[in-house]
């Protein structure tokens, strides 16, 4: 009777959420007081168990590169970037979607997907308004390419972490497995962008002469302080880049980071948090207290196991259910929380099938990663990029991000497909 409580109340406030009746972060909020008042779970669970509760790992890791961020922003990089940018693509939308595209794939590979939108999308912002382009389109497909791009690493993509975890992988199986489908996928969906977007690709030839006549270099406001932040910053990626070897969480480095920028800089405390998206962190917590009580009252739980048993064990059927589960599944509950509940069952389905049973955890990962575009829900760069349109006074609704991620999502997995098949199984 809970579980179908719990069910009943994740759904009304994921309708509350995608119908934007209210604010989502009121809807996460109530979503998760309601669960918590008929105990489909607990103070424990929600806020101390690591595979049904707040996961603070991503909440900290969020608010030490917000703070990072934010403190770059008064340096006057970002605007050097744009216009940087801007002439190389000589003011044409179309190339200068590509270029930002392609920067937020290769970044996110490198970094988590979180942070490489959290770096790009004020560069975005400012090159946007520069050319009088719609901000939307660009960065609804830099959080696409973030989710793309950050497949193909261990450190890419949260839910990668998980299964890396539990599968014991290390960073160069992600490379040699998942890397060379990624690139075809990004060359697809830059295809894809000149047709999905084509609306705001409006050419202002006197905006794009303005541009050509700017010198980025007059952009930079405080010096000092733009070395002092960079140098944080490459201390940062390298920390993430070399979590394998340092075991230090990125949540850990990330707020390491921030204190040491803090500290170090004349930027005041008030200054540093002035930028913190703090409704965006508030709606994490309340979605993953929500998604918490689904595994507690073992909703999730069943619905995989069901789905998995369906296959009746053999392995190509297991392995395509797998991906388009794990895609199905991640566009309407966040992919972390999915990734922590599924591993388990993956890891004893592998167990049972022998080697050739591998191919379940790269289908597991690609289905996760790349289904975490269909909604702007499904992943935490979504999230977090929907924050910062609204904070800015652009905000873009669910179904506006959802149309072209459905799309997204569908082809890149339809793609996958023939991949997973001819690679593992063939």
């Amino acid at each position: 009777m809970t579980a179908i409580a719990a069910v009943v109340i994740f759904v009304g406030a994921y309708v509350l959420i995608a119908t934007e009746r209210i604010h989502r972060t009121a809807a996460a909020l109530g979503g998760a007081g309601l669960l918590l008042l008929i105990h489909a779970t607990d103070g424990g669970a929600a806020f101390f168990s690591e595979h049904s509760g707040i996961d603070w790992n991503v909440i900290f890791l969020l608010l030490g590169m917000m703070i990072i961020v934010g403190v770059l922003k008064r340096t006057g990089v970002f605007e050097y970037v744009a216009i940087w940018a801007a002439k190389r693509a000589r003011g044409r939308p179309f190339r200068l979607m590509v270029m930002l595209v392609v920067i937020t794939a290769l970044a996110s590979a490198l970094l988590d997907n979180v942070t490489t939108v959290l770096l790009i999308a004020p560069v975005t912002f400012l090159v946007c308004d520069r050319l009088s382009l719609p901000v939307a389109p660009f960065l609804i497909a830099e959080v696409l390419a973030s989710n793309i791009g950050g497949t193909a690493t261990l450190v890419g993509d949260p839910p990668n972490i998980i299964i890396a975890s539990r599968a014991g992988l290390s960073f160069n199986d992600f490379l040699v497995h998942l890397a060379p489908l990624v690139v075809v996928l990004l060359v697809v969906f830059i295809g894809m962008c000149r047709w999905l977007f084509r609306s705001a690709f409006t050419y202002d030839e006197r905006l794009a002469a303005e541009i050509m006549t700017l010198n980025e270099r007059e952009a930079i406001q405080d010096r000092r302080l733009l070395w002092q932040s960079l140098a944080v910053l490459a201390v940062v990626i390298v920390a993430f880049v070399l979590h394998p070897v340092l075991h230090y969480e990125p949540a850990v480095v990330a707020l390491l980071g921030a204190g040491l920028l803090v500290a170090a800089t004349r930027v005041t405390v008030e200054d540093a948090l002035e930028d913190v998206e703090w409704a965006t962190l508030v709606f994490f917590m309340g979605l993953f207290v929500m998604v918490g009580a689904l595994v507690e009252t073992g909703v999730i739980g069943t619905v995989s196991q069901a789905a998995t048993s369906a296959t009746e064990g053999r392995l190509g059927l297991t392995t395509m259910g797998l991906l388009w589960g794990s895609a199905g599944l991640s566009a309407i509950v966040d992919n972390i929380p999915y990734v922590a509940t599924m591993s388990p069952i993956v890891a004893d389905l592998v167990k049972a099938g022998g080697p050739q049973a591998d191919v379940l955890w790269w289908a597991l990962a690609l289905g996760a990663d790349l289904g975490g575009n269909a909604t702007a829900v499904g992943a935490s760069a979504n999230v977090v990029v929907l924050g910062i349109a609204a904070r800015n006074g652009r905000p873009i609704s669910f179904w506006e991000f959802t149309k072209y991620g459905l799309v997204v999502t569908v082809v890149t997995v339809a793609l996958a497909v023939p991949y997973l098949w001819f690679r593992y199984l063939a």
